[in-house]
């Protein structure tokens, strides 16, 4: 049994020692996971708004005709824009498939949201513009249809 109160030098030692591999035990994570998790999440994310935008699509239409306010285009043309590129980006970046184009398009709906809808919420952007960029950076991982498609695409290269 260590004695926590020894003060020794090798017991400090051996307490530091400790707390390092301690400390680093996160680094053992696969990034690949951290990859699907973020993918997941904000796929999550797009998903619930575009299903609550068709819940009610005449609510939509006047949420964006009357709250939105977006410039330079007509509220019957943005909603089923953002909609769609709602639906699609969270089913390409939840599966991994083209995810750096749809994380670069997602990118796209929550610049806009921050700057015209919501700038008030730059923190929660903020949270999904982060996962976004992730994916844009550093691509959906190993768990994807993008690292499937490489790996196969690479095999009949050769």
């Amino acid at each position: 049994m260590i004695a926590v109160s020894d003060h020794s030098p090798s017991g400090v030692a051996g307490l530091v020692g400790l707390y390092r591999r301690v400390i680093k035990l996160p680094e053992h994570v696969p990034f690949s996971l951290v990859q699907l998790a973020a993918r997941v999440a904000v796929a999550h994310v797009f998903w619930q708004s575009a299903q609550s935008k068709l819940a009610s699509w005449p609510v939509t239409l006047q949420l964006f005709a009357n709250e939105y306010n977006l410039p330079f285009i007509d509220p019957s043309i943005a909603a089923p824009l953002a909609t769609t590129a709602e639906i699609t980006g969270s089913v390409l970046i939840f599966f991994g498939l083209f995810s750096r184009l749809a994380a670069l398009m997602l990118l796209g709906v929550v610049s806009v949201i921050q700057i015209f809808v919501y700038p008030e919420n730059w923190a929660e952007h903020l949270l999904w513009a982060s996962l976004l960029l992730l994916v844009l950076t550093r691509g959906a991982g190993m768990f994807s249809l993008d690292y499937i498609a490489e790996r196969n695409l690479s095999a009949s290269a050769r």
